[in-house]
């Protein structure tokens, strides 16, 4: 059965299955992240970022490792042609793999400058690809190789992989790193985790509007997200946002209500949505990979 739910509103009834049961599929990593669902076999496909491992649960409850050294991946994604589109904290750049296994590299520069470390990605309707880059794997020893940061800031990039075109969306957040678009992506959400490691730093999540789907505007704070920061997070078929904290899912209405809480027995570090309905959610947190059914689906790819 489901550990513990705190409610902080009822409309969270509508969202948790009565009853739901939290189940960890699989533990080991050093620090899980990124994961992300293939409906062709019924799959998630996570980082172990801190391990320097891409690892592959299916619903046989078999795991495995996939690629070893992964050169720190953190954030994944799908492309509309299903290729895994992923953030290379090791190589600074975004990385795709080709239907042959092979794995390329899609963009590692902004104005002939390294980019920082790429950290979370979407896959737009349009198959732009919206990264953030802060310098975790330039500053944090167990996220990337180190190196000397090139870009001035750190920033959401907005990269199109057919023109080759990038460049910078939001320069306002001190450490951006998970995202997610609205339903129907108007809205674009980045989250800040400064407070990670700049003391009194923010840990919240943003909002921007999107315009002419190439830019944004009028940034304004959606939610405070404590204990801890809101790393990675994912949006619902009603535009609710499901987010990681340090010590569960937290849940926010479209308007920025908190509906409550499912909690974690360790530290959450992104999610994703899957299975044959979409209204699995699959969560990282700490070593381990959960998973828990609900009663909404989920938008992404």
């Amino acid at each position: 059965m489901l550990e513990a739910i705190e409610i902080s509103d009822d409309r969270i009834s509508t969202l948790v299955r009565p009853g739901a049961s939290l189940q960890k599929l699989a533990t080991g990593a050093v620090q899980s992240e990124g994961p992300v669902y293939f409906h062709e076999d019924d799959s998630v496909v996570w980082s172990d970022a801190h391990g320097n491992r891409l690892l592959h649960w299916n619903s046989s409850n078999n795991v495995s490792v996939i690629r070893n050294p992964s050169d720190y991946q953190s954030g994944n994604y799908r492309d509309l042609e299903g290729r895994l589109v992923a953030c290379s904290s090791g190589l600074r750049a975004i990385i795709r793999r080709e239907d042959d296994g092979e794995w390329k590299t899609l963009v590692d520069r902004y104005q002939g400058k390294r980019l920082n470390s790429p950290n979370d990605l979407l896959v737009k309707s349009d198959n732009t690809i919206w990264f953030t880059d802060p310098p975790y794997g330039i500053t944090e020893p167990n996220q990337g190789y180190g190196g000397e940061q090139e870009q001035p800031g750190s920033y959401v990039y907005r990269f199109d992989p057919v023109k080759g075109e990038i460049y910078p969306v939001v320069t306002d957040m001190v450490r951006p790193n998970g995202l997610a678009f609205s339903p129907d992506e108007s809205l674009l959400y980045v989250s800040d985790t400064a407070a990670f490691n700049i003391p009194g730093g923010p840990h919240h999540i943003r909002v921007y509007d999107v315009v002419d789907n190439r830019y944004v505007k009028n940034g304004r704070v959606f939610a405070v997200i404590e204990p801890g920061q809101p790393d990675g997070f994912r949006v619902d078929e009603h535009g609710n946002i499901f987010t990681s904290s340090e010590d569960s899912v937290q849940i926010y209405a479209p308007d920025g209500t908190k509906l409550g809480k499912i909690f974690i027995p360790e530290t959450s570090t992104n999610l994703t949505f899957g299975g044959k309905k979409h209204d699995r959610l699959f969560i990282t947190a700490g070593h381990s990979l959960y998973a828990i059914d609900l009663n909404t689906r989920g938008v992404q790819l």
